[in-house]
């Protein structure tokens, strides 16, 4: 049994307020490219398929065209919702489009509802736990409040359902923290009292866990009887990320963005390949003075012409224009930082010299302009500072 295992797609999200997207739709129809030339015999997608509630009507418009590709070529798709899609919205019409092969999976009512596939080996039931907010599911599954009770709880249920039907080989798409995960910084928390995490443990006896969620692919480790890496023993279960396949923070920068290949043998054993997805643009990272970084820039810096550019100035006064210098080099610039060198004037000085300035506004303003841009106003700025000032007096003198 052949499985692509994806997540985390947030269609609809933007890097630092540019547009993904156009790169999305790329990597949707990559996606249905891929799973047809390695005949893929279920497309599996581990939640946020959405990146908000209510997403945008481009958003929608692109996942409908999406799913209505995968059906026309006959490949199933099982999605279950995650915490950032409404599971409503996202399960809308769920029986209707059962029947062209795409099996949303976004309530409670849904965990013990497997999709079924065969091989020549026999049957694999496929299950899909949506994300499941204890306060929302505890009482409905009889848990605690926490996630891993309330996991533990879903699988519970699996594992019954499964040996009722009498199919020894299990694949669970759930979005979900799972302990040893390796977290990024664009994916939002999901703590519950403290505790946003389960142990892998809760899915022991599954022979492959989907997993969305961490934006980061990565293979977690699964305690006793696991091979690891990536393949799982006799009776081991792989429990397994696919990350996203857009980076969404410059924290993701370094990521190699994938969907996983997952072989399932006949015992049951499990080998995973990385398919590498489409990369719109690199993500780059420069620190430095704006000077030596511009005169970089036809350098060994000329390849940031076009990747997307976080740019950290360590200049010790705020250079005036900074966005618009470095674009015109680097058009695709989005992040703009300052890290002056040596840091920025200490507070209790800086407070000491406003006492001593008090009677002075101009003076007090200007203790602020170098507190915050490193450097003493100039003369330039010294004038608007008294012009402000004077406007402010005469104002109040009026009033």
């Amino acid at each position: 049994m052949r499985l692509v295992h994806t997540s985390d797609w947030h269609l609809g999200r933007t890097l630092h307020g540019e547009s993904l997207l156009e790169y999305q739709g790329a990597f949707l129809e990559w996606l249905l490219g891929q799973a047809a030339s390695h005949r893929a015999d279920a497309v599996v997608v581990a939640g946020d398929i959405y990146d908000r509630a209510v997403p945008c009507t481009d958003a929608v418009a692109l996942l409908d065209r999406t799913l209505r590709d995968f059906a026309s070529a006959r490949i199933p798709v099982v999605i279950t919702s995650g915490n950032h899609d409404s599971a409503v919205r996202l399960g809308f019409g769920a029986r209707l489009s059962e029947l062209a092969g795409i099996h949303l999976r976004t309530s409670v009512a849904d965990i013990t509802r497997p999709v079924v596939l065969s091989d020549a080996a026999g049957e694999v039931a496929i299950y899909g736990i949506p994300y499941l907010l204890p306060d929302a599911v505890m009482a409905e599954l009889d848990a605690g409040r926490s996630h891993q009770s309330v996991l533990a709880a879903a699988v519970t249920r699996i594992r019954a359902d499964a040996a009722e039907r009498g199919i020894g080989r299990t694949v669970v798409a759930a979005h979900a923290f799972i302990t040893g995960g390796l977290p990024s910084a664009s994916e939002r928390d999901i703590r519950v009292g403290g505790i946003g995490d389960a142990p892998a443990s809760v899915f022991d006896g599954v022979s492959y866990v989907a997993l969305g969620h961490l934006h980061g692919q990565q293979d977690i480790p699964s305690g006793a009887g696991a091979a690891g890496a990536g393949a799982a023993g006799k009776g081991g279960t792989t429990v397994r990320y696919s990350g996203s396949p857009l980076a969404f923070s410059f924290s993701e920068r370094n990521h190699a963005k994938s969907v996983t290949l997952a072989d399932i043998d006949a015992a049951g054993r499990v080998t995973t390949v990385q398919l590498a997805a489409p990369v719109p643009r690199p993500l780059r990272e420069v620190r430095g003075k704006i000077d030596d970084l511009l005169a970089r820039a036809d350098g060994d810096l000329a390849d940031l012409a076009a990747a997307w550019v976080k740019v950290v100035l360590t200049d010790r006064v705020r250079p005036a224009s900074p966005m618009e210098r470095l674009r015109e080099k680097w058009p695709h610039t989005l992040v703009l930082d300052f890290a002056p060198e040596g840091g920025l004037i200490a507070a209790e000085a800086d407070l000491a010299r406003l006492a001593a300035a008090m009677a002075d506004p101009v003076e007090i303003c200007g203790h602020f302009v170098e507190f915050a841009s490193g450097g003493p106003p100039d003369e330039a700025q010294r004038a608007v500072l008294r012009d402000a000032a004077e406007a402010s007096q005469h104002a109040e003198a009026a009033a």
